[in-house]
């Protein structure tokens, strides 16, 4: 596909990463010449130095045989309105990136009125995310399938726990637990196991199942699994405005400090049921005063990612709370793993998935379409939601027949609301969603899961 990215900040420069490594045509543009020839060169990309609205900048773009146009500038109205032009100039779909709460309201009024194929917001996705990890704790992080009904859960294994030692098909047998273990990182290593896999200590484990069957898997090992009930988060962004909104209509307690006395006034305004603290949230004084001792969860949300990382590792040694870290620049994912944070927050990889979940669903060439797609365990695997629309040579024939690829792991099929635990007997059917993980790159047909 030819794909037009207007904006070459965090966001823009993460989804040309996984756009150009799937084979994409990409073109960037933005107003700074240095960030785009940087970005043209690091992926093979046409670069335009120019405002992405401008009817002659997108000429020059190619917007009339572009297959998408995607505007993730920082500001909502100008990748609005890069949108609108390109809807005029060419044939593209396009999707924007709209962040202010004020508008949050009226996004699917906008998103119709001006044709979007999609309104993306990050920090709206980030809040999200984390609404979800403080919902159950004990995992580092959550993504969901099946409209909601299927959790793959990623925590940390704990000598505690005893499963080092025991295979896969051991620890299942002895759990009687309806989940599937679909991959286990150790160290650098990425495997997506069979029943013979012996686990060991400190592997980090990923399970898949239905939100019952999970929370019901966490209870049996000893790990909590009911959300926490109070929150004190430090930053008082727009994720965090987001966060309490959420985090206050299912009753938890919210405390947000924040330095500038300005957007305390704000925050104390459209979000009535918080206590909005005017402080520096790196005072350790403060902290403790504030209760972070007792907390149930610390989510470190400010501008900083340094700080950030060193709040939660505060908050480590202070307290027993959900740690949660909002990191947005920094690339060294595997040193800030082994910190043992909870759980880390990166904005712009949530929104580089949704995309390429759009743009895999586009691609499919047969009656089935890419509905979920996360990049899970640090981009090093791929965990994949199919629609099944139409016989192909992977329905009505038993799991156990079909020549699936090396590394690939059918996790689960749901079957108009009921949720399978895939064996060996099971058949996909029309009408079927299907859920595996793999290590293996870009799939976007369900024919691609069967060796050629």
């Amino acid at each position: 596909m030819k794909i037009i990215i207007v904006g070459c900040g965090k966001v823009g420069v993460s989804l040309a990463e996984r756009l150009s490594s799937e084979g994409h045509d990409l073109v960037m543009v933005d107003m700074n010449p240095q960030k785009v020839e940087h970005l043209s060169n690091q992926f093979d990309a046409l670069g335009i130095v120019g405002n992405g609205a401008s009817f002659n900048i997108q000429q020059e773009a190619g917007v009339e045989s572009a297959d998408l146009f995607i505007a993730v500038t920082g500001e909502d109205e100008l990748n609005l309105l890069c949108c609108l032009m390109a809807k005029k100039t060419g044939h593209c779909d396009t999707i924007a990136r709209v962040r202010n709460p004020l508008y949050n309201k009226e996004i699917r009024f906008i998103q119709e009125k001006l044709g979007l194929s999609m309104i993306i917001n990050p920090e709206l996705t980030a809040a999200r995310e984390i609404l979800k990890l403080l919902k159950f704790p004990s995992a580092i992080k959550i993504d969901t399938f099946a409209k909601g009904r299927v959790e793959l859960l990623r925590f940390r294994l704990k000598p505690e726990i005893g499963f080092g030692g025991k295979t896969v098909m051991d620890i299942m047998r002895q759990l009687k637990c309806d989940v599937l273990i679909c991959a286990v990182e150790r160290g650098s290593e990425v495997v997506i196991p069979n029943g013979s896999f012996v686990l060991q200590d400190t592997d980090i484990l990923s399970i898949v199942g239905s939100l019952e069957n999970t929370a019901q898997f966490f209870e049996k090992i000893g790990l909590r699994s009911k959300s926490v009930k109070n929150s004190l988060i430090i930053g008082g962004g727009t994720i965090a405005h987001y966060l309490a909104q959420d985090l206050l209509k299912i009753g938890f307690r919210v405390r947000i400090i924040e330095q500038r006395k300005e957007r305390c006034d704000y925050l104390s305004e459209v979000i009535p049921g918080a206590d909005i603290i005017n402080g520096d949230g790196s005072d350790r004084d403060l902290l403790l005063e504030e209760g972070l001792t007792y907390a149930d969860s610390l989510v470190a949300l400010t501008g900083l990612d340094e700080e950030n990382i060193f709040l939660a590792l505060y908050g480590k040694l202070h307290s027993n709370a959900k740690l949660i870290a909002k990191v947005n620049k920094i690339a060294f994912d595997d040193v800030i793993d082994s910190f043992g944070i909870d759980s880390i927050i990166y904005p712009k990889y949530l929104t580089a998935d949704y995309i390429l979940q759009y743009v895999r669903a586009r691609q499919n060439t047969i009656g089935c379409n890419v509905e979920t797609l996360y990049k899970i365990l640090d981009g090093r695997a791929e965990a994949l939601e199919f629609s099944i629309k139409e016989d192909s040579p992977v329905t009505n024939v038993p799991l156990m027949d079909l020549n699936l690829k090396d590394n690939l792991l059918i996790c689960c099929i749901n079957r108009n609301g009921q949720i399978l635990t895939p064996r060996g007997q099971n058949i996909i059917k029309v009408g079927d969603t299907v859920i595996l993980v793999t290590t293996n790159r870009g799939l976007g047909d369900i024919r691609d899961i069967l060796k050629s």
